[in-house]
C-alpha cells in the first residue's frame, strides 16, 4: 500500500496484499502496518474489482469489515489499484502499487 485516507502508511512496513483470480473471481489476503491479518473476496469485470473484506487491527481495537471497489491502472512500473472503500459509514481511498 502506497497511501490511504484511512490511516498513515508506514513506508518501512506497509500493508501488503496478495491477489488471486480465476474466471472473474478474486480473493486474497493482506497484512502489515496497522493490520494483523485480513482476507477479501470478490469479482473482477474488466478493470473494475468489487470486494468484501475483513481484518484484525494490530492495536487490539478489533475486527473491521467493509466493502470496496478498485480500478486497475497500468503504469510503467506495473499495476496500480485505486481502491474506494467504506468502513463504519465513512468513505476512504487507498493506492496500492505492484511490488516484487
Amino acid at each position: 500500500m502506497e497511501s490511504s485516507t484511512n490511516s498513515p502508511v508506514d513506508p518501512d512496513s506497509p500493508s501488503r496484499f496478495r491477489y488471486f483470480e480465476r474466471d472473474g473471481v478474486i480473493w486474497g489476503d493482506y497484512d502489515g502496518d496497522t493490520v494483523t491479518f485480513g482476507r477479501f473476496v470478490g469479482t473482477r469485470v474488466g478493470d473494475d474489482l468489487s470486494v468484501s473484506f475483513v481484518h484484525v487491527m494490530v492495536d487490539g481495537s478489533g475486527v473491521v469489515a467493509g466493502t470496496g471497489a478498485s480500478r486497475v491502472e497500468a503504469t510503467a512500473g506495473g499495476v496500480r489499484l485505486v481502491e474506494d472503500f467504506r468502513i463504519d459509514d465513512v468513505d476512504h481511498v487507498s493506492i496500492c502499487i505492484e511490488s516484487d
